[in-house]
């Protein structure tokens, strides 16, 4: 057997479980008798050559850490051909013939360009709290970014029911509402505003005039960053003026980033490397690996951003009578 070397980054936003993944790549990699580079810093690093070889000792004790030691970045340099040139050099100067990108949709689209551009194989691994990747049922952090933010929302509702308050408060989600919808039905929001569907100044301001009127002396919204009535700040402002109801405001912000990763994102990210490497010795390349409906699920690379990935009717239809 030909020893092979592979190449393992993190890249884009941060997501709890990165560590893990990185840590099944390298172990099964070395299983399968090859060898694996980690490139530091993401693709800003590779244009930088910032790649090391890895072994069971880099990553051991890594799998219980949030964020990622290989650290990540967001590169404006390989945005150009000319720097996707230089990374494609790179690889091919540390004689790297595989490279696997652990990131979100952005970092998809700068590995498929490697891939169309240079000919590199590539394999991607969907990681981002937003859960918004077509092909898989999960990204890995989503289930650690909803046991944090709920855990911030149970506080929250004990002071608001204490005051008798009316509390905003904005998770994670620019374009999707997966974390918003998962957390409001969790910590028994009476309102949920999500990015995929459209929201009513008019219909929620009477909803609150209604919760109080029924005896309700708290209530809890959750709103998706990226709503169309706007973040958590510029809805309580539009209520206030509009119906004159204060309200309180909680941004969660990037704490829903880090943390220690629950036991499912461990054993998510443990699997997707897992396959992502036996996938790219299989010959596979070009793209993504995700698990679907309790199994691997593979899809070209430009299919997980090309396709949308809807929020499940299921929970939407369970809110909708949980809320009422």
């Amino acid at each position: 057997m030909d020893k092979r070397k592979l190449a393992v980054m993190t890249s884009g936003g941060d997501a709890p479980g990165m560590n893990a993944c990185v840590r099944s790549v390298v172990r099964t990699t070395l299983h399968e008798g090859h060898s694996i580079f980690g490139i530091y810093g993401g693709y800003e690093g590779l244009i930088n050559g910032e790649l090391m070889p890895l072994n069971r000792h880099s990553v051991s004790n890594i799998i219980q850490k949030g964020g990622t030691f290989l650290k990540t970045s967001r590169s404006e340099t390989f945005k150009h051909k000319s720097g996707r040139r230089r990374a494609a050099e790179m690889l091919k100067e540390w004689n790297v013939e595989i490279l696997i990108v652990i990131g979100g949709d952005g970092s998809f689209h700068g590995a498929h360009y490697l891939y169309e551009e240079q000919g590199i194989p590539v394999i991607g691994i969907p990681a981002t709290i937003d859960n918004d990747i077509y092909g898989t049922d999960l990204t890995i952090g989503y289930d650690t970014a909803v046991t944090t933010a709920l855990n911030s929302i149970d506080k929250i509702r004990d002071t608001a029911a204490s005051h008798n308050r009316l509390f905003i408060v904005e998770v994670m989600g620019r374009n999707a509402g997966f974390i918003a919808l998962e957390v409001g039905i969790c910590g028994g929001a009476e309102e949920i505003l999500v990015p995929e569907t459209k929201s009513d100044l008019k219909k929620l301001g009477e909803q609150i005039k209604t919760w109080s009127k029924a005896g309700k002396k708290s209530s809890l919204i959750v709103v998706a960053e990226g709503d169309d009535l706007g973040n958590a700040n510029t809805i309580a402002n539009k209520v206030k003026e509009a119906y004159n109801i204060k309200s309180h405001v909680c941004v969660l912000g990037h704490t829903q980033r880090g943390g220690s990763p629950t036991a499912t994102d461990r054993v998510l990210a443990s699997r997707l490397g897992f396959h992502a490497v036996k996938e790219s010795l299989s010959g596979q390349e070009d793209i993504m690996v995700g698990w679907k409906d309790n199994s691997l699920n593979t899809i070209p690379l430009p299919e997980s951003w090309e396709k949308k990935k809807p929020l499940d009717q299921d929970l939407m239809d369970l809110y909708s009578v949980l809320s009422s």
